[in-house]
């Protein structure tokens, strides 16, 4: 990059969060701003603007989008056709025969693509990639006309064993490309050259589907900022935690999927790795959810496949995220039954909690917040309010909770925050515990809005040891788009025992994707500080269904990479197959099913020093008392502006550390010092963990 003036820009459901990064002057600013529904361009110009008045000093924008997530989640993508080989027409609609309620005798499934706007052609390829039957381009012209003339916007083509041999796939393409009034033709060979139709024709078809809404959005930001006189990159965050250029993100939406949550999943793990710990569980409570996930040994969790809802699987690297609806906005609600519930509808950012005053009734976790002394009315997050109106807030707790369950207005509240906690709790024993991982030997970093109010609350209820509060928790994932490295992932089915492995061809393979990947890093304007190429297998023994993923140790050489030997590949699979299962199948054939490819541009990362705090006193910090409420009593608890205190500063509880983007509630027991980054460490003051 030229410059050092860089901004991370992040779309969440209730605020749009920005980081600046000055490196010059070794200063950063955050803004929260409401994100805008159902355009969300203008509160990430919003944002921008209220950081940078001059947008050509800046050396980059980044960022994190949930513009194709939320396409998914609300079925608000394109009219879409698909053109497809006989007898697959109904592939995206049969699945896997899976069910949205495991339990039930019957689930309802809509695709994405009605029935009608699924088109065949005769044409066929084999899976060794014979071609039986040579496409009918006129049958494909036809097709693709009827589409069009039905007012599809985008169409995508779905061949049988593409991935083995794509020319059938390639010449439909080109046919449609001749006549099709936009760019928007998706080919499965391109999108993922991937053995099982179903997986392939999903992700293609869901591309397809994203492509209209998602390049016009991004269209729409990238014509404003250089209107706005912005010359330099500007990137869009991966679901894999990479970063892309706004042209590839056009071309690939589907891998935006959950770019917003990925982003701070990398922001945590730098975070964490420069405070000492490389084991982390990260927690981001937004106004609409609750993500986690888990980073071991300094390395997040890459997933190659996720079910964005049911039925629509997207098969692409993406990192672990669980995601909850228990966000600051969810809505807390008493069933037939008495149970007391939350979420997963959340109020988002309109109207918003109760205590926003903008027409909603229903109480939400940030109310209990509220009337529980644990967020200050007179200074509300996103500069929008003036002050939070705490009767409401009050009277629709009361309502809705206590006069349900007969408990007066802060038990109500209380029992909210306690079952929001719980909820959040389970998910984190969902990535540790059943996944065979400690928590106890894990730090938990709480970010987004309302992260940190739930510090004390996942120590305890998880047995975790200790609390990472970062310097802008609230603004985690708009940081994690200024530090995120650029990735270009690739696959490409192979489909052979390791017996019959002709390595020269896997060689090949290899070769292709670096060389790429590389040019896709070297048409960007991005500086590299480094570059990493990594390799790995979907392998397993013959007759398994499921896979290990199998790092394979490769050299590259200045861009050439080494063949590697049959003995390698089965040596690297039992050593990740004995890893996984703790045995291996001495009379089973090793099967090589799919090589993995990653190019990753190593991007400059600024020193996390430079957010830490100059000087100051813990006195000079210290901005009063309120009455907070914890368990079954009222605490006069210290308030603290947090970004005066020193390094080295310890904070005893009930206290309260308040700026511009959370609150950071440190509970009676517990005990918080901030480090030289300028975290909060949060422990319990009786010295355990």
């Amino acid at each position: 990059m030229t410059g050092k003036r860089m901004i991370g820009v992040d779309v969440g459901g209730t605020f749009t969060d920005v980081f600046f990064l000055d490196e010059g002057t070794g200063t950063a600013r955050v803004a929260k701003v409401p994100t805008t529904r159902p355009d969300q361009s203008g509160g990430f110009l919003e944002g921008i603007r209220r950081e940078v008045d001059d947008l050509s000093t800046l050396s980059a924008v980044i960022h994190g989008t949930t513009a194709g997530t939320n396409a998914l989640l609300e079925r608000k993508g394109a009219r879409i056709g698909v053109i497809t080989t006989e007898g697959l027409r109904d592939v995206l609609e049969m699945r896997r025969r899976d069910r949205p309620r495991t339990w039930g005798l019957r689930g309802d499934f809509e695709p994405i693509v009605p029935r009608d706007l699924r088109r065949e052609v005769p044409e066929r390829t084999l899976a060794d990639g014979t071609i039986r039957v040579p496409v009918d381009l006129d049958a494909v012209r036809a097709a693709g006309e009827a589409l069009r003339d039905a007012g599809c916007d985008a169409v995508a083509v779905l061949f049988a064993h593409a991935y083995a041999n794509p020319e059938n796939e390639a010449r439909a393409v080109e046919a449609l490309r001749a006549f099709w009034p936009n760019a928007h033709v998706s080919a499965s060979s391109e999108i993922l050259p991937e053995i099982r139709e179903f997986e392939r024709f999903s992700t293609t078809a869901l591309n397809a589907y994203l492509q209209p809404e998602v390049s016009g959005y991004l269209d729409r930001l990238d014509a404003a900022l250089r209107d706005g006189g912005f010359g330099a990159e500007f990137m869009i965050v991966q679901s894999n935690g990479g970063v892309m250029g706004v042209d590839t993100a056009c071309r690939l939406p589907v891998r935006t999927a959950l770019s917003g949550p990925a982003a701070g999943v990398i922001a945590a793990a730098y975070i964490a790795g420069e405070a000492g710990f490389p084991d982390v569980i990260t927690g981001d409570m937004g106004g609409t959810s609750f993500d986690v996930s888990l980073i071991a040994g300094g390395r997040s969790m890459l997933a190659p496949q996720t079910a964005i809802d049911f039925g629509m699987v997207v098969r692409t690297p993406m990192i672990e995220i669980t995601t909850i609806g228990a966000g600051g906005g969810s809505i807390a609600w008493v069933d037939k039954g008495g149970l007391l519930n939350i979420g997963p509808e959340s109020a988002g950012s309109t109207p918003g909690p109760v205590a926003y005053g903008q027409c909603n009734d229903r109480p939400t976790v940030t109310d209990a917040n509220v009337v529980l002394g644990r967020i200050d009315p007179d200074n509300p997050i996103g500069g929008k309010l003036d002050r939070l109106d705490v009767a409401a807030a009050e009277r629709a707790i009361d309502t809705h909770v206590g006069e349900k369950l007969g408990l007066s207005t802060v038990a109500a509240a209380e029992a909210i925050l306690r079952v929001a906690n719980s909820r959040m709790a389970g998910a984190i024993r969902l990535v540790s515990i059943e996944r065979g991982f400690d928590p106890k030997r894990f730090a938990f970093m709480p970010f987004g809005g309302g992260g940190a109010l739930h510090a004390g609350a996942m120590l305890a209820e998880v047995g975790i040891g200790r609390a990472i509060v970062p310097r802008y928790p609230g603004v985690t994932s708009a940081m994690g788009c200024v530090i995120a490295d650029m990735r270009q992932d690739f696959v490409q089915t192979v489909n052979a025992t390791v017996d019959a492995l002709d390595t020269d061809a896997l060689a090949a393979f290899m070769q292709d994707h670096v060389d790429t990947g590389t040019r896709m890093l070297e048409a960007t304007e991005t500086r590299f500080e480094a570059r990493e190429t990594l390799f790995e297998l979907d392998m397993a023994y013959v007759g398994q269904t499921h896979t290990v993923a199998v790092p394979l140790p490769v050299t590259v050489t200045d861009g050439r990479v080494a063949a590697p030997s049959r003995a390698a590949v089965a040596e690297a699979f039992d050593t990740a197959y004995h890893a996984a299962y703790g045995r291996l199948l001495p009379s089973g054939t090793r099967r090589v099913m799919n090589l993995r490819s990653a190019v990753i541009g190593k991007r400059p990362k600024f020193d996390l020093a430079t957010l830490a705090p100059a000087g100051g006193t813990v006195e000079a910090a210290l901005r009063g008392h309120r009455r907070v409420h914890f368990g079954d009593a009222w605490h006069d608890t210290a308030l603290y502006d947090r970004l005066a205190l020193p390094v080295d500063a310890v904070i005893d509880g009930p206290a309260i550390l308040e700026q511009a983007d959370t609150t950071v509630l440190i509970e009676p027991g517990l005990s918080g010092r901030v480090d030289p980054h300028g975290n909060t460490i949060i422990t319990r003051k009786d010295g355990h963990g």
